[in-house]
């Protein structure tokens, strides 16, 4: 079976949407305990920005050897695909994670959340209106529309802040939107070049700028010992294995139609807080369960527009 007929099946797209999901989401309670053993401090920007370049950097190693191995041959970028490699790297990693530490230093969890997830919205308006490589539709919207009221619901609190500032907010919304390029441009350049080298290549590059600017600003990592270096070995991973496979699915199928599970991202993150930091969650059982309902209306519906017209465009 040829790589394109496996990775257009929609059984396949959902598991492995839904796996990419369930450990981005495992992420958000992750970095919380890394940051607690590496003993780096919630407004130390530049440490967090230090940690998060250490953990994509080895994300890039591990990506690499991994599809080296399966491929049987080094996975390196001919001279031609160096450019894409900085610029994928510029929006996906260096940007999108510079602007996300900043905004989240100067605004709250459950607001990064939200607009972060607007990136759903984003990377179909951006594929549609900038790439045009597929086509802007009112069901499309009224998906994006679905799912993004499921994650301002399971974020929903009586006392929510609607306050919005530049260095908060407004850096989180720059980090959405630098997502929704990184996605249409993977897809773009995935076309004729591997999108396994070109997620590692990325985090390598992307990770070791961030890994320079962090210790330039005086970011520091303390001693964690064993159980500091399992964690960030598993963050790396995460990175490593969801952007590897995520990249694969945006390469054969529309943006529109992977995009969207990224709305079952910060669902995944609220359940998961919960579970792993006994962090009360927001929204009760009844939000939580509406909540996925409503995500799962939203990937319904944008899924279901998937016409034969676009999976030859997008094969």
């Amino acid at each position: 079976m040829e790589k394109s007929e496996f990775f257009t099946r929609k059984t396949v797209v959902i598991i492995f949407t839904l796996i990419c999901c369930l450990l981005w989401g495992s992420a958000f309670p992750c970095i919380k305990i890394g940051y607690r053993l590496f003993e780096i401090p919630s407004d130390s920007t530049q440490s967090q920005i230090l940690f998060a370049g250490t953990r994509f950097l080895l994300a890039g190693i591990m990506a690499a050897s991994a599809g080296s191995i399966a491929e049987k041959r080094p996975l390196i970028p001919k001279k031609h695909e160096i450019p894409r490699v900085c610029i994928l790297s510029l929006f996906q990693t260096v940007l999108q994670y510079t602007f996300f530490y900043i905004g989240l230093s100067h605004t709250t969890g459950m607001k990064s959340s939200i607009i972060t997830a607007s990136n759903v919205f984003m990377s179909i308006l951006v594929s549609a209106l900038i790439f045009r490589t597929e086509k802007l539709t009112i069901r499309k919207i009224a998906g994006c529309i679905l799912g993004f009221a499921g994650v301002i619901l399971i974020n929903l609190t009586g006392n929510s802040d609607l306050s919005l500032s530049f260095r908060g907010e407004g850096m989180v919304f720059l980090s959405a939107l630098s997502y929704a390029f990184s996605a249409s441009v993977t897809k773009r350049f995935s076309k004729d070049s591997d999108p396994v080298m070109l997620s590692s290549w990325q985090f390598i590059l992307g990770g070791s700028a961030m890994m320079l600017s962090g210790l330039i600003s005086g970011g520091k990592l303390g001693s964690a010992g064993i159980s500091g270096i399992a964690m960030l070995l598993y963050l790396a991973f995460i990175s490593a294995a969801a952007f590897s496979l995520w990249s694969l699915l945006l390469k054969y199928n529309p943006v529109s139609s992977v995009s969207v599970f990224g709305f079952m991202n910060p669902v995944f993150g609220v359940i998961l807080s919960a579970l792993l930091l006994s962090e009360k969650s927001p929204a009760g059982a009844v939000k939580t369960v509406t909540a996925l309902l409503l995500v799962a209306a939203g990937i319904i519906t944008v899924n279901s527009i998937s016409t034969s017209k676009e999976k030859v465009k997008n094969g």
